[in-house]
């Protein structure tokens, strides 16, 4: 996908939550219907507050918050259902298909994935973003469109 706000290894700097949502916001207008997206990051690198811009931008008024317990949350939105997944605390990625995560992702407007490097092969087109805390500065984080 070449239409995102970010091309293949290239890096931005984001100031703040604000900016994070913005980016979110444009990727939810560049994704098309039925996208896969990947999140890498630490704890804390602003994952979830990426995935709240995309959320909102497709209607959602209320918050998201990180399924990192639940594993997986759903969004209604007015442009479909997003799919929040969160495969942090899962061992094998077979306990996700037990899920149904293939029936879930194919009937999502959108599925975000944090933590899913063992499902990269099974999305090949799917991009993948890096979000990392920036030293010196705890508000900014740099985002890097690995593939």
């Amino acid at each position: 996908m070449t239409d995102l706000p970010l091309f293949s290894g290239e890096s931005r700097l984001l100031r703040g939550e604000h900016e994070q949502r913005a980016l979110g916001a444009a990727l939810a207008h560049a994704l098309p219907p039925g996208a896969v997206l990947f999140l890498e990051g630490e704890l804390g690198a602003g994952k979830t507050t990426l995935t709240g811009g995309l959320v909102a931008a497709y209607g959602f008024a209320e918050g998201v918050t990180s399924p990192t317990y639940a594993l997986m949350h759903t969004y209604p939105t007015p442009a479909g259902r997003v799919l929040h997944v969160d495969a942090y605390r899962v061992r094998d990625v077979a306990e996700l298909y037990e899920m149904d995560l293939e029936d879930l992702v194919a009937g999502s407007r959108l599925s975000i994935v944090e933590w899913g490097e063992g499902l990269y092969a099974d999305y090949p087109a799917a991009p993948v973003l890096r979000l990392e805390h920036v030293e010196g500065d705890p508000e900014v984080r740099r985002v890097t469109r690995v593939r």
